[in-house]
């Protein structure tokens, strides 16, 4: 399997000079960087290729490095089935350049280009029809986004006076706590053998709560 997998690697990278950065074989699988603008050009290659014939594309998602220059990373994953094979397709980019849309060369790619799109902000260009697909029409944000707060940026309810759905900034009900999560007896009252919270020398036992 190997050796069909190099033997595609090296047939990619001269059909295809400039647009396949660089590849690499992991898991029985070939992964290929490529560069942003040519991602259309080489999804039709491996369609249409007779020697790729990858007919399937099975999903498309992104990745966020939010320390990296180009912080997102957009990843297809597609099948061969004459061939048995799988490649996965990687390219870089950031929240203002925008992707060119795979729904020209795979329809499918609509509704995962939209995804990508509501979670991470990931901008797909020519996309007929990229909008919010998980999230409410109203959301603020990208919630999978590293930077994004845990607790969103407002919260909605029904309200029985209006008639209607409202939006409100968040507000907790309680402090964050911080909890010790080491021991899964954390709150019991007496020291089981091998605990890493044994009482420490002198007998005092351990305090409940971890804080």
């Amino acid at each position: 399997m190997e050796e069909k997998l190099k033997a595609l690697a090296e047939h990619l990278a001269a059909a295809l000079p400039g647009a396949v950065i660089a590849t690499d074989i992991s898991g029985g699988e070939l992964c290929c960087r490529v560069e942003r603008e040519a991602l259309p050009r080489v999804l039709k290659f491996l369609r249409d290729d007779p020697k790729c014939r990858f007919w399937v594309l099975c999903d498309i998602c992104g990745v966020d490095y939010p320390d990296r220059p180009l912080r997102f990373e957009v990843v297809y994953n597609l099948l061969s089935m004459s061939l048995n094979q799988r490649v996965r397709l990687k390219l870089e980019t950031d929240e203002e350049q925008p992707v060119p849309s795979a729904v020209g060369v795979f329809s499918c790619a609509g509704w995962w280009e939209r995804e990508a799109w509501d979670l991470f902000g990931i901008y797909f260009a020519d996309n007929p029809d990229l909008r919010r697909i998980l999230t409410d029409y109203g959301f603020e944000g990208h919630p999978l986004r590293k930077d994004f707060p845990l607790t969103g940026y407002v919260e909605l309810r029904y309200d029985e006076d209006q008639k209607s759905v409202v939006y409100e900034p968040v507000r907790l009900q309680q402090e964050f706590r911080s909890f010790d999560f080491l021991s899964p007896w954390e709150g019991m009252d007496k020291i089981l053998p091998g605990d890493e919270k044994a009482a420490p020398a002198g007998g005092e036992t351990p305090k409940e709560g971890g804080r």
